[in-house]
């Protein structure tokens, strides 16, 4: 009745579906490339070439950022920076930041 699987012409339904898991397995790892100041685009190629995707893969869980950018750039910051947040969250009063910026710029 179906020569080549369950109506999806040449392409089984197994075919379509293992597609569909590796090209999100492919987004997931641009999504986590780019957030960890990597080159998504070029793990998600990697991804998404036949015959190389499984390798791909493992080498980007092993050699991948332990950190996301964004927790990076926590201990990048100056400490006048790290003021004007904790003024900006109301931790501290203008007055508090007002001499700790003097102390800062001394």
């Amino acid at each position: 009745m179906f020569p080549f699987g369950y109506g999806f012409g040449f392409f089984g339904f197994w075919t379509i579906f293992w597609l569909i898991v590796w090209v999100l397995i492919a987004y997931l790892v641009y999504q986590d490339a780019e957030k960890r100041g990597m080159n998504g685009l070029l793990w998600l190629i990697l991804i998404l070439i036949p015959m190389v995707n499984i390798v791909a893969l493992i080498i980007y869980i092993v050699v991948r950022e332990s950190q996301p950018q964004t927790q990076k750039r926590e201990a990048e910051k100056t400490p006048l920076e790290i003021l004007k947040e904790r003024y900006a969250r109301g931790e501290i009063t203008h007055e508090e930041f007002e001499k700790m910026k003097r102390e800062l710029e001394k």
